[in-house]
C-alpha cells in the first residue's frame, strides 16, 4: 500500500519579533494545553459544533496530544481514533443530551 504525500507541516518562529518572549518559555506540554482548551467545544457553542467534523477531529486530536505528553497514551489512542472517525466519516454527531435524552451517558473530560 503506497502512502500519500505528506505537505511538510508549517513551523512557526517561536523566537521571532512576532511571538512575545512568554510563549517561548512555555513547556511543550503547557503549549498543547493552550491549544486544546482553545479547541474544546464549550456548552455555548455545542449546537453549532456538533456535527463539525473538522473542529470535533481538532478537538479530540489536541487532547490527545496532551495525554500524548503527559506519557498517557491509553488516554491518547481513543481520541485518537475518534479525531480520525470524524475525518473519515465513521462516526456522527450524537442528538444533544439536553433535549429530551437520557441524561445517563457519561461525558469524556481530560
Amino acid at each position: 500500500m503506497s502512502h500519500p504525500a505528506q505537505t511538510p507541516l508549517p513551523t512557526p518562529a517561536l523566537h521571532s519579533t512576532r511571538h512575545p518572549a512568554a510563549i517561548a518559555d512555555l513547556s511543550t506540554l503547557e503549549l498543547a494545553q493552550i491549544l486544546a482548551e482553545r479547541l474544546a467545544i464549550g456548552p455555548q457553542d455545542w449546537h453549532q459544533l456538533k456535527a463539525n467534523r473538522k473542529a470535533r477531529s481538532l478537538e479530540q486530536a489536541a487532547t490527545a496530544l496532551v495525554y500524548l505528553l503527559k506519557q498517557q497514551p491509553d488516554e491518547a489512542l481513543p481520541r485518537l481514533r475518534q479525531a480520525v472517525g470524524w475525518l473519515d466519516r465513521s462516526l456522527s454527531a450524537p442528538p444533544c443530551p439536553t433535549h429530551g435524552h437520557s441524561q445517563t451517558a457519561q461525558t469524556d473530560t481530560p
